[in-house]
């Protein structure tokens, strides 16, 4: 199969057909090495047009047909040849086996993945780090914290005294993923708790200046917005910042994939993702914090309070 002057919405339809009967297809298309322009534009080499587009440009349309794209291998000039291997059905999300609290356990699927190796993940969370003074805070809380790879890129961060005298606290309610936590922070500073974070007031945590939560507070079990208020009410300093997570991305097949799914739908909707990004960022300026709003694959809402040090 040979890709030349061939519109996207003529080569979508071709290679979405072709995955239906197979799962892995293979195609040739201009080496994008060779030259240098937008998606789309005509390059003409030695009498042959092609329409030119980057490796990036391939790689994204692998991930909208739920494959990923192997090693590009060089045929004769000016040809690669392209292969789209359908990702694996199986994921954490479907796993509805098991305890339901060791759904994020260290015998699960969701443990095998480490999202701070995910480019599009660890970018926006140490520049939400950055933008919250992450040196200056004392007092962390991360919910849903897991094996707490949240904590590690602060100590990796930080290091010596600073980090010494800062007190972190993690909660889940997966007790092998807090057993994992504790194994790996043995320092006095570092406290872990195997609890529903809806019984959250049952510990007696005081107040801290950062909340950390990614991915958790949008759980099925849990009131959001109540729950959310309560937080931001109880448990956090006067000058304090939020770093929260959310999701719009899948994980399947060794892969994580770009794109909220929402229940009965059969394409990516971000509707529910964006109402809760939204409720937060308006009741927190109604709090008087800084909000900002960046990443792709997560939504990372970072705020910190105005007009305190």
């Amino acid at each position: 199969m040979l890709f030349t002057t061939q519109t996207m919405q003529e080569i979508l339809p071709i290679l979405q057909k072709a995955l239906t009967m197979q799962d892995k297809v293979s195609f040739s298309v201009l080496n994008p090495d060779i030259h240098e322009s937008y998606a789309g534009n005509k390059v003409d080499i030695e009498g042959q047009l092609y329409l030119y587009r980057g490796l990036k440009a391939w790689s994204e349309l692998a991930e909208l047909l739920q494959c990923k794209m192997l090693l590009p291998k060089e045929e004769q000039h000016p040809l690669i040849s392209l292969t789209f291997k359908k990702l694996k059905e199986s994921s954490f999300h479907l796993d509805t086996t098991g305890v339901k609290e060791e759904k994020y356990g260290v015998t699960s699927q969701f443990f095998e993945i480490h999202k701070m190796e995910e480019p599009a993940f660890f970018y926006y969370y140490d520049q939400a780090l950055d933008n919250v003074n992450i040196a200056k805070r004392k007092c962390v809380l991360n919910l849903g914290v897991n094996r707490g790879d949240e904590f590690e890129i602060i100590r990796n961060k930080i290091k010596g005294y600073t980090y010494k005298t800062m007190h972190f606290v993690g909660i889940d309610h997966s007790k092998t993923a807090i057993e994992y936590a504790e194994g790996l922070f043995e320092e006095e500073n570092v406290q872990f708790y195997a609890k529903d974070i809806n019984d959250i007031d049952a510990l007696n945590l005081g107040k801290f200046d950062l909340l950390i939560s990614i991915g958790t507070l949008q759980s099925p079990s849990i009131n959001f917005k109540p729950f959310f208020m309560n937080l931001v009410q109880n448990y956090l300093e006067k000058d304090s910042a939020i770093i929260l997570g959310f999701p719009n991305s899948r994980w399947g097949g060794g892969e994580m994939v770009y794109g909220a799914k929402a229940p009965n739908y059969a394409m990516s909707e971000m509707s529910l993702l964006f109402n809760d990004v939204i409720f937060c960022k308006k009741y927190l300026q109604q709090k008087k914090y800084r909000v900002t709003i960046t990443g792709k694959h997560y939504i990372f809402l970072t705020a910190s309070k105005i007009g305190l040090s």
